[in-house]
């Protein structure tokens, strides 16, 4: 089945009825999309849908007749030009790292980094003048 645009007639004349029409209509499997003009009354339907069922439904709720049914054809793909590749950048690798090979291997330089190992140093500041408050 192919996607239809149905135009349907339809007497509302209420917002409370116009709600219901949109509500019932969206709920059938396959519409793509409605569109409904206030003015005129007329609601178009876009999608893999039977028209017939809709009209049905539709007719519990106001009073609705079909107008017109036209198959819809998809756009047409134009060719594309083939466009051109761009280069690809070169990649910079400023410093490999080489000393972890392995995600959980132990770091045992501590030349390179900030904090410098404290193995077991006991740092005690005396200062003349202490004051503590309390």
């Amino acid at each position: 089945m192919t996607a239809q645009k149905s135009v349907l007639q339809l007497s509302v004349h209420e917002e409370k009825i116009r709600k219901r029409v949109w509500a019932t209509v969206s709920k059938f499997s396959g519409v793509t999309s409605i569109a409904m003009d206030d003015k005129t009354g007329k609601m178009t339907v876009v999608g893999v849908v039977d028209v017939p069922r809709i009209v049905k439904k539709l007719r519990k709720i106001c009073n609705a007749e079909l107008v017109t049914v036209e198959v819809v054809k998809p756009p047409e793909k134009k060719p594309e030009q083939e466009k051109s590749t761009p280069a690809k950048p070169t990649e910079i690798v400023a410093f490999p790292v080489t000393q972890f090979n392995y995600p959980y291997q132990y770091h045992y330089s501590s030349a390179n980094s900030y904090y410098q190992p404290c193995e077991n140093y006991r740092f005690v500041a005396e200062e003349p003048h202490t004051c503590v408050m309390m």
